[in-house]
C-alpha cells in the first residue's frame, strides 16, 4: 500500500511540476519576468494600436498631443486625428521613390522585425573584433544575394555606407585619378550628376551622357567613370556599360520584385540599397561589393573619415529585417513584394492601353531564375510620354490633371517624358490610378464627340 502510495504521489508531483512549467513558459509567467525592456514594449505596442484608419501612422518620435500622447502622421491626402478624411481635390503625389508599399508585410511579421535596444547597446565606434561593420550582418548578406542570385559575393570584399547613396561618391573617389570624366546614360539618376557637381572635386568631373560623349571623344589617355544603373532609373531597363572601361554597377532595383534575375551580377564594384529591397528607406543602409582590394580600402576610408563607419543601431535593426527576409530559406518576402508590383502594373497598363496621348515604357519578358519562369518586368517607376506635339513639358500637363511626376529633363532626357512613381503606399497609387483613369476617359470622350 505504501508503495502504491508513494507512486501515486511521485505521479502527482510531476504532473504539477510540468503545469508550473506550461504557465510560467506559455501561460504568462515567462512574460512576466521581463524588466527593463518590459515598458519599451508596452509603448511601442501601445502606439502602433493608435487607430489611423488605416491611412497613417503614430510614432514613438513623432509629434504628441497636448497630452503628451502620440498622434497620427496621415498619408498623402488624408488628414484629420485619425486620418479618416480624404481631401476633395488633392492631387496624386507620384513624385517620390518612397517605398511604402512593403509596409503591410513588415506589419504582418512585427514580432519577428521588432527590435528592443538597450540603453548601453553598442557604445563603442567599433566591434570586438575592431570592426565598423558586424560580421553577422554581413554573412547574411551574402546569403540574402546567394537566395535572390542577382550577386556573386564569394571572394569578394563588402563595405556598408549611409544608403547607397554615400557609396556612389564613395566609388568615384576609389576609382578616380585625377582628372576623371564621369559618365551615365540618359535618362539617368540625377544623384549622379546632383553628387559629382556638388563636391566639386579637382580629382573628377560630371561630363554627363555616355553615349554622347562617345560619339565626340575618344577614351585613350583619358580617365573615364561610368555610372551603369540596372536596371535603370527611371525606365526599369537591364543595361551594361558602353565603354567598358571603369564601372560603378548601381543595382538598387536588381531584386526579384522589380526585374526578372537572369543571372548573378559579377562586376568590379556593385552597390545595393535596403530601402528598394525592403522598403526602409529612412533606415538610411546600403552597401557595397568589390573585387579589387585598393578599391575596397578606398571606399572603406572614404566611410571611415566621413562617418567613423554605419550606426551599430542601424545594423542591428538591418539585421533583424533581413533575417525575416530571408527566414528559412523561403521566398515569403519576394513573393509578396512582386505580387504587389505586378498587380500595380497590370492595372496600369490596363489604364494606358486606352490611351493615344500618353504612353509608357515597353517591358520586354525575360526569364527569372529565381521564380523560375519567364516574366515581364514590374519597375518600381512609370516613364511616361506624352505623345502629341504641342505635349512636350509632360510633368506640368499632368500637374495640371493633379498628377505630380519627376519631369524628364532631371533625369538628363526630354521634359515629353516624366517619371511616376509605383511604390508609394497603396492609397497613392490607388488615388493615382484614379487620376490617371479620370485623364483617359476623358480623352476617350473627346474622340467619341468628334
Amino acid at each position: 500500500m505504501k508503495t502504491y502510495c508513494s507512486g501515486v504521489c511521485f505521479l502527482i508531483s510531476i504532473t504539477i511540476n510540468m503545469l508550473f512549467s506550461i504557465h510560467v513558459y506559455v501561460g504568462g509567467g515567462y512574460r512576466s519576468s521581463l524588466t527593463w525592456s518590459l515598458k519599451a514594449a508596452e509603448e511601442a505596442e501601445a502606439v502602433a494600436a493608435i487607430s489611423c484608419s488605416g491611412h497613417g501612422r503614430a510614432f514613438l518620435d513623432g509629434p504628441v498631443s497636448d497630452d503628451g500622447q502620440p498622434v497620427c502622421e496621415c498619408y498623402g491626402c488624408y488628414t484629420g486625428n485619425d486620418c479618416s478624411h480624404l481631401s476633395k481635390g488633392c492631387a496624386a503625389d507620384a513624385d517620390s521613390g518612397d517605398p511604402i508599399y512593403l509596409e503591410p508585410f513588415w506589419m504582418q511579421n512585427a514580432a519577428d522585425t521588432t527590435v528592443v535596444i538597450s540603453g548601453w547597446h553598442r557604445m563603442s565606434y567599433d566591434y570586438a573584433d575592431h570592426n565598423m561593420m558586424s560580421i553577422e550582418l554581413e554573412n547574411f548578406i551574402r546569403k540574402l544575394h546567394s537566395i535572390a542570385g542577382n550577386a556573386i559575393t564569394k571572394g569578394r570584399y563588402m563595405v556598408f555606407g549611409v544608403g547607397s547613396s554615400q557609396l556612389l561618391n564613395a566609388a568615384v573617389y576609389a576609382l578616380s585619378s585625377t582628372p576623371s570624366k564621369v559618365l551615365a546614360s540618359t535618362p539617368f539618376y540625377p544623384v549622379y550628376k546632383d553628387q559629382t557637381m556638388f563636391f566639386n572635386s579637382e580629382s573628377f568631373q560630371f561630363e554627363g551622357d555616355t553615349n554622347s560623349w562617345k560619339s565626340n571623344n575618344s577614351t585613350n589617355n583619358m580617365d573615364v567613370i561610368e555610372f551603369v544603373t540596372s536596371p535603370n532609373n527611371p525606365d526599369g531597363e537591364l543595361r551594361q556599360s558602353i565603354l567598358k572601361g571603369k564601372t560603378i554597377y548601381d543595382h538598387a532595383y536588381f531584386w526579384p520584385q522589380f526585374t526578372p534575375i537572369p543571372g548573378p551580377s559579377d562586376q568590379d564594384l556593385m552597390l545595393f540599397s535596403l530601402s528598394k529591397l525592403t522598403g526602409h528607406a529612412g533606415t538610411r543602409f546600403g552597401w557595397a561589393i568589390i573585387k579589387d582590394r585598393d578599391v575596397y580600402e578606398k571606399v572603406l576610408k572614404y566611410i571611415y573619415l566621413a562617418d567613423m563607419g554605419i550606426s551599430k543601431d542601424t545594423q542591428l535593426r538591418v539585421l533583424k529585417i533581413l533575417k525575416v527576409a530571408i527566414k528559412q530559406d523561403t521566398k515569403l518576402f519576394f513573393d509578396f513584394a512582386y505580387d504587389k508590383m505586378r498587380d500595380r502594373w497590370d492595372r496600369l497598363t490596363s489604364i494606358f492601353s486606352k490611351s493615344t496621348r500618353f504612353s509608357i515604357q515597353k517591358r520586354h519578358p525575360l526569364h527569372c531564375n529565381f521564380f523560375h519562369q519567364t516574366r515581364l518586368p514590374s519597375p518600381a517607376y512609370a516613364w511616361v510620354k506624352c505623345e502629341r506635339e504641342e505635349d512636350d513639358d509632360c510633368a506640368s500637363l499632368l500637374k495640371s490633371e493633379r498628377i505630380l511626376g519627376q519631369s524628364g529633363s532631371i533625369f538628363g532626357a526630354k521634359d515629353r517624358y516624366t517619371r511616376l512613381s509605383l511604390i508609394k503606399s497603396q492609397d497613392d497609387f490607388e488615388l493615382l490610378l484614379q487620376r490617371l483613369s479620370e485623364l483617359v476617359s476623358r480623352e476617350y470622350d473627346s474622340i467619341k464627340t468628334i
